[in-house]
């Protein structure tokens, strides 16, 4: 993010952080202390979407927690290996995440935190002390070289979800407005073709990319409350039981097959 707010700025762009955005309409995104006016205005917003006025059910917002180490001995990088900076994670069913770090740490993350009623986003929401002493244990169980190594991080963010699972992207000459999202949690790669497709889109270059499937796609909305709680908690607690059965027997959880054939997995 700081290299993309360098190179913006280095092209004359004005970065105002700590600017919420309360609405975004053709040709305006209004805030709580001004107006920015602009002919082509990119909705962005990606787990905070359903913060904005007719948005609150096209995504929801779940969160992803991570820790890290503190950097690692040269011996203990020969014992865990990673030597080419390989990412790694695994086939559960909360999904989980690690990648060798620039300073020699190892950052690791994953799924379980629960979503919050109403699709509620708050800097609180980025800590949860249940779900990063799981990932600790989680990750020293996977590398057992770690054991007695200190985590010095914990912080986490929320992910934008479609009711469907697809990410999608679209831009309207007529008002200017475009959009992209719904990433799931793989926004690395999918925001910079996304950016890339959107460049072309509103520069009218006609590229392979802007005939990709996920321009114009329309996800389904979330269901109203309680039901949205209710069913994504519940999956999260299920999906969080299926793999500790499945540690345990070293068997796929009968559950949690059953719910991906259900899902059509």
């Amino acid at each position: 993010v700081r290299g993309l707010a360098e190179v913006v700025r280095g092209l004359g762009v004005r970065v105002h952080e700590s600017t919420g955005v309360d609405e975004i309409v053709a040709g305006r995104a209004r805030t709580a202390v001004g107006e920015v006016t602009a002919g082509i205005v990119v909705r962005a917003t990606e787990g905070f979407t359903a913060q904005l006025p007719g948005l609150r059910r096209a995504v929801v917002p779940m969160y992803s927690l991570m820790v890290a180490t503190e950097p690692l001995a040269d011996t203990q990088w020969a014992e865990i290996g990673l030597g080419r900076r390989e990412t790694f994670s695994d086939k559960r069913h909360l999904r989980i995440y690690g990648q060798r770090t620039a300073d020699g740490r190892i950052a690791f993350g994953g799924r379980g935190a629960p979503y919050h009623w109403g699709s509620a986003v708050r800097p609180g929401f980025d800590l949860d002390p249940r779900v990063h002493a799981t990932l600790r244990r989680v990750l020293r169980d996977l590398l057992p070289a770690l054991d007695g190594v200190t985590f010095t991080h914990a912080w986490g963010g929320n992910l934008a979800i479609p009711r469907d699972w697809y990410p999608s992207l679209s831009y309207d000459p007529v008002t200017g407005l475009a959009h992209a999202g719904g990433y799931v949690g793989d926004g690395v790669a999918t925001a910079n073709l996304a950016g890339r497709t959107l460049a072309d889109l509103i520069s009218g270059n006609q590229s392979d990319l802007v005939t990709l499937p996920w321009l114009s796609r329309q996800s389904p909305k979330w269901e109203p409350e309680p039901l949205r709680w209710i069913g994504i908690n519940a999956v999260t607690q299920l999906f969080a039981r299926a793999d500790r059965t499945e540690a345990r027997t070293g068997r796929p959880s009968p559950t949690a097959s059953a719910f991906w054939k259900f899902l059509g997995h």
